[in-house]
């Protein structure tokens, strides 16, 4: 495993291109475009402001920059450095902008919710889509890029409308069994659009993309309910992330429940491995020590290593109560992932904050479970195999595989600490990102 120097970020925006070929950052409000494989700078563009959201197109010809503050997107050409564009979306304010799946539409989603607009680089038409929803995932985009989903709300209903992305039109239109929706996901394969409702009502509906309502899951009432989804890559199966800190399963034929995962703890099945991560001090030889000591040397010195042991279950794990009496309480399924192959389901229990699980998709049972010494921010699965990278905010990345685990200390000096990481579509790579900086880890294919 070989690791880049740090470079500078702002944001945590960074970026592979979806060809896998370059890497863009932003530092305040400069956007910088590197060589994925060498690191060396192939483009510098500097931007009207500190830029707070940036997104490459799907054929990696244009980055998109948005500064919300300003109400403006400006989009970049990797072809053709010189060709600009701004969009000012003026008094009616910027609150979110994303591509559309051709690479070629940009869809801007104005304050207040009041509108979404469809703005073309290629015709440099305008369309406008009325009343999308305020919510944390109010538009979806089939995977073939063919459709797109917007969440709606007007005279106090919640809606879905179905568009055509070629050309915009309107496909369907219809209303939605919801109190207050809070997101829509379409499933892999385009066919199936789940819709489910805010925490205070535990509702999952399934809608044909036709409109046409397939199935309603609930699985409890009077509580609080569903607080994450994934859909599995091949679209076979729904989990379903709740506040009782249990993951639900729902299977494509009937969509109804296959099996519930809990998420207890104590760990105390005998065929579940809980590698648990210790902390080993380095030891030097006397030999090289040396005063003052070099800089290499104390940075070894003084950075503790860790390890992961095989714990003997039962394993009582670090369990935080929740505060009954504040907003968002830390409890319940907060992280969900399955993996590319579709053999595994990685997942977080927001109670048990150091700890991942990760569960057999074929076998319906909990696999393995890793115990983190610091609480878990963020995990990604490779996207070529099998393979979980984890990190908690040390200095350190965490990687899982069938064949085993390991913990490895980014050798760099400074105070790096890791807060999320995103895989190259190779699965040979992966950009760490800090709050202030971020490098790349360079894999080996056959490591762990």
């Amino acid at each position: 495993m070989n690791f880049s120097e740090l470079f500078k970020l702002s944001g945590q925006l960074g970026r592979f291109s979806p060809d896998g070929r370059c890497l863009a950052s932003c530092v305040q409000y400069r956007l910088v475009v590197r060589d994925a494989r060498t690191l060396q700078l192939l483009q510098l563009y500097t931007c009207l402001d500190q830029v707070q959201y940036m997104e490459w197109s799907s054929d990696s010809l244009f980055i998109l920059c948005a500064m919300y503050r300003r109400g403006v997107v400006q989009v970049w050409s990797l072809e053709q450095p010189d060709w600009h564009c701004k969009i000012d979306e003026g008094s009616a304010g910027l609150v979110a902008s994303c591509w559309s799946p051709d690479g070629r539409h940009i869809l801007n989603t104005t304050e207040f919710h009041l509108r979404i607009t469809v703005w073309s680089l290629c015709t440099k038409s305008v369309s406008y889509i009325k009343y999308p929803k305020a919510c944390q995932q109010g538009i979806a985009f089939t995977k073939d890029g063919r459709y797109m989903a917007v969440a709606e709300r007007r005279d106090c209903k919640d809606f879905v409308s179905i568009f055509v992305c070629s050309d915009w039109q309107l496909l369907r239109h219809f209303d939605t069994e919801t109190q207050d929706l809070f997101g829509i996901e379409w499933a892999p394969n385009g066919c199936v659009l789940a819709v489910w409702d805010t925490c205070l009502e535990y509702k999952i509906l399934l809608y044909s993309l036709d409109g046409r309502l397939l199935s309603t899951y609930r699985a409890y009432e009077w509580s609080l309910g569903i607080k994450s989804i994934a859909w599995s890559p091949s679209s076979q199966f729904l989990a379903i992330g709740s506040y009782d800190e249990k993951v639900r399963i729902l299977n494509h034929v009937t969509w109804k429940k296959i099996t519930e995962f809990e998420h207890p703890a104590t760990v105390a099945n005998a065929k579940t491995i809980v590698y648990k991560e210790v902390e080993k001090c380095p030891s030097v030889e006397t030999e090289r020590l040396s005063f003052p000591p070099t800089r290499a040397l104390a940075s070894s010195l003084f950075s503790t290593q860790s390890k992961y042991d095989v714990s003997q279950v039962p394993v009582s794990l670090q369990y935080i109560k929740p505060v009954a009496d504040r907003a968002n309480p830390k409890m319940g399924i907060g992280m969900l992932a399955f993996s590319s192959d579709n053999c595994f389901l990685a997942t977080k229990n927001d109670n048990i904050p150091n700890a991942v699980w990760i569960w057999d998709i074929q076998k319906l049972k909990l696999f393995v479970v890793l115990e983190q010494l610091c609480a878990i921010q963020s995990f990604q699965w490779d996207p070529q195999q099998p393979r979980l990278a984890v990190c908690t905010g040390n200095s350190k990345v965490y990687l899982w595989s069938p064949a085993g685990c390991v913990s490895v200390q980014v050798p760099l000096e400074g105070d790096f600490q890791i807060v999320s990481l995103s895989w190259h579509s190779s699965g040979d790579s992966m950009v760490l990102l800090s709050k202030d900086n971020f490098c790349v880890c360079y894999l080996e294919r056959e490591e762990v």
